[in-house]
């Protein structure tokens, strides 16, 4: 299995790392550390030298009851670091944004490589199509409602049953819009409009996902069911759960772990590769 960039592959025979770097002044865990270009292209090159195969930058927090900003700030806050770090560091960069307009502008401006739409081309009517456009990958994320509201109060009957049913539906879009099929990622969304009981289930039943054959992406840095399940009420010291969480996901099938903490990732990846704990994700072709 594989992601078709513009230009390139990326291979999945073995998971992947995409570090998280959020250009906002308010993430959940790391809000405002990296606002500065200067200081978001040294963590950059700080998570390349770690191990990343990708960097997600992101310029508008998703975070439960989060608001959302200006298609203009955020432009401002991605695209200039995007650029830097396509330029200066060279390693595959995706765009966290659910808006077509900042996809764009990073793709063709800022040279971003992925979009990942935290709103699996649900908030953008024309997204699919840019997407399309642009010949890069989009990693299309399950949610319920909006940042804003998407804890207050979710329902499932059978989440995963229900997540299918989104994932038939956006995949259908996105196929339907011209996006291939070796472009198109999942991610189940833990913490996009879940309670603590959704979460587990779908950590438990991430291998139904596969029924898809598109590569799965998992995010679970640092996340809140893990304080939940942990006892750890600092987001930035949940790294024990969140490595459990992660080498859990990669051995129901997950292609790429999304973290804060990347050397801790790569190691723990490292470890599970030697002790056959990942299942093989090789190339068909």
């Amino acid at each position: 299995m594989r992601i078709h960039l513009k230009n390139r592959y990326l291979s999945l025979d073995t998971p992947l790392v995409m570090g998280i770097l959020n250009v906002t002044p308010d993430s959940f865990s790391d809000g405002g550390r990296f606002l500065s270009p200067d200081l978001a292209l040294a963590r950059a090159r700080e998570m390349a030298a770690q191990g990343a195969d990708i960097i997600d930058v992101g310029g508008e927090s998703s975070r439960p009851g989060s608001l959302p900003v200006g298609v203009e700030e955020e432009m401002d806050r991605v695209v200039p670091v995007i650029h830097r770090i396509k330029n200066e560091i060279g390693v595959p960069v995706s765009v966290d944004t659910y808006k077509e307009s900042v996809a764009r502008a990073a793709v063709e401006e800022g040279g971003a490589d992925i979009v990942n739409d935290i709103s699996g081309l649900g908030f953008s009517p024309r997204m699919a199509d840019v997407v399309a456009e642009m010949q890069v990958p989009v990693i299309i994320m399950h949610i319920k409602g909006t940042p804003e509201k998407m804890q207050l109060n979710p329902e499932y009957t059978d989440v995963v049953a229900e997540l299918k049913e989104y994932f038939i539906e956006r995949v259908q879009t996105a196929r339907s819009a011209g996006v291939a099929a070796d472009r198109i990622v999942l991610d189940p969304g833990i913490g996009f409009g879940k309670r603590l009981r959704d979460n587990i289930e779908i950590m438990k039943r991430l291998n139904e996902f596969r029924v898809f054959d598109c590569p799965l992406l998992l995010g679970v840095s640092r996340k809140s069911f893990l304080g939940a399940l942990g006892g750890e009420t600092d987001p930035a010291a949940r790294l024990p759960e969140t490595l459990i969480a992660g080498m859990a996901g990669v051995m129901r099938g997950a292609s790429i772990l999304r973290v804060h903490d990347v050397s801790a990732a790569v190691r723990g990846l490292k470890v599970a590769r030697a002790l056959d704990m990942v299942p093989s994700h090789g190339d068909d072709d």
